[in-house]
């Protein structure tokens, strides 16, 4: 689930009117003591239960606030002391071999990579490859770093080793794949030394487009937009909306970059943006495309040495064509423009992704594709009722539904076929197990999330 950072919460109660009683108005001061001094009793009762509702008002906002406070983590521009100095790195036990590191996928010999780090940025099809690697891993039985509480690492505050579950100094770990502000030295520090990294990228335009349609509700500056289409507004003068250092305002300016580690409101003229983006092209194995998913899990397969099994998928976390109406031509240049950073670094990925489909080799890239796109398609048929999403109200199984954006319910699920030979029973419902019902099967203390999912439907927002 890509949620949001919870608000400060406000609660009354309002005692209600019996029909029967009189205003208190329609009490005349004029008739004797004994009316004014003796209330009636339903009166009375009636201002005891208020005031009950006041007292626990107030308490429930105070718990509130003292759960949002622990949370949501302050917002960090820099780098802080994040583990405490002298933590030991990951130390791979000895009995556990290195994957060998071959040109590609294809080389004899090749032993499928278990050690993987994916950087998973917001809005990026990042739900549908977290799905992935959650069953690779539940597979082969591998060790999860996972956060304690919450199902991302304290975002946004940027990673730390102490936020893992369950973390012990030198403690490794097969997979981390949750969100989080990237820290690589917090994360280089769980994993052994083979690690793969990999992380995707997004049409900044699109990404911008996506993101502020999912957390707008949530970043206050955005409420004093006026008219029907919020996002046209914005981008006609960004800076007259724009607060940088604004609640949740990294949510709708570079968020790529920040996602990264990075500083989003860098001048784009700084040198550092390019250094910036060379130091991910060092660090990453792969850097993902969106807009070329099959493509890229082609590669990633071939990368990792894996199975076309382990890379099948059903698209997750995807909303309603409705509620995503399409930039228009300059509306997405303007998108494009606000977000300079994350395309200067998409258009650099963007290059040396098509640079590795020319080495992969056009051809056998166009075979793979269609297998992946055949495999897809039969899943599809074997688990999914009805063939396609759909609305989150007409999801049967409630372990089946997806977190939804505040105020709206607009991201699709799937129904599970009641009948499903049991060859393909288990594969089915996990390809199809939205990112927090599969953290809890997989055993993440979720406590956090899942009080803000009570309190969410207590209020029905």
């Amino acid at each position: 689930m890509d949620h949001p950072c919870l608000g400060a919460l406000s609660y009354s109660r309002q005692g209600g009117q019996d029909g029967a009683e009189r205003p208190w108005g329609s009490v005349g001061w004029g008739q004797g003591n004994s009316q004014v001094s003796e209330m009636p009793l339903p009166q009375k009762k009636r201002w005891e239960s208020m005031a009950k509702g006041l007292v626990l008002g107030a308490l429930f906002t105070s718990f509130l606030l003292l759960l949002y406070s622990y949370a949501v983590p302050p917002l960090h521009t820099g780098l802080a002391s994040t583990t405490p100095e002298g933590a030991a790195p990951c130390s791979p036990a000895l009995s556990e071999p290195e994957a060998p590191t071959p040109a590609n996928g294809s080389a004899g010999g090749c032993q499928p990579r278990r050690d993987i780090v994916f950087m998973k940025t917001h809005k990026t099809a990042s739900s549908t490859l977290l799905n992935i690697l959650f069953r690779f891993g539940q597979k082969h039985g591998l060790k999860f770093a996972f956060p304690n509480g919450r199902n991302d690492f304290d975002y946004p505050a940027f990673f730390a080793r102490s936020l893992v579950q369950d973390y012990r100094p030198g403690a490794c770990f097969n997979i981390i794949c949750n969100h989080m502000r990237f820290h690589y030295d917090e994360v280089r520090g769980l994993v052994p030394p083979n690690a793969t990294f990999i992380t995707v990228l997004r049409d900044p335009a699109r990404l911008f487009e996506s993101s502020f349609h999912y957390f707008g509700s949530v970043v206050p500056f955005t409420w004093k937009l006026s008219g029907r289409d919020k996002l046209a507004k914005f981008l006609q003068d960004p800076d007259r909306y724009y607060d940088p250092h604004g609640y949740n305002a990294h949510y709708l300016h570079n968020l790529l970059f920040f996602d990264l580690g990075y500083d989003s409101d860098l001048d784009p003229g700084s040198p550092q943006v390019q250094e910036h983006i060379l130091e991910v092209e060092r660090r990453f194995h792969l850097v993902l495309l969106q807009e070329y998913f099959d493509e890229s899990l082609v590669l990633l397969k071939d990368l990792l040495c894996w199975e076309l099994e382990d890379v099948l998928y059903f698209k997750l976390n995807a909303r309603r064509a409705s509620a995503v109406p399409r930039l228009s031509g300059e509306l997405y240049r303007r998108a494009t423009a606000w977000n300079v950073l994350d395309a200067r670094l998409y258009r650099h990925f963007n290059a040396s992704f098509w640079r590795k489909v020319e080495a992969f080799g056009r051809e056998r890239m166009a075979h793979e594709v269609a297998a992946l796109r055949r495999a897809n398609e039969r899943m599809r048929r074997i688990c999914i009722d009805g063939g396609h999403a759909v609305d989150a109200t007409a999801i049967q199984d409630s372990a089946m539904q997806p977190w939804q954006p505040l105020g709206t319910k607009s991201i699709l699920g799937y129904n599970l076929k009641k009948s499903i030979g049991r060859r393909h029973a288990q594969l089915c419902r996990r390809m199809l197990t939205p990112e927090i019902q599969y953290l809890m099967d997989l055993g993440v203390n979720l406590w956090v999330t899942k009080l803000w999912k009570l309190i969410r439907d207590f209020l029905q927002w």
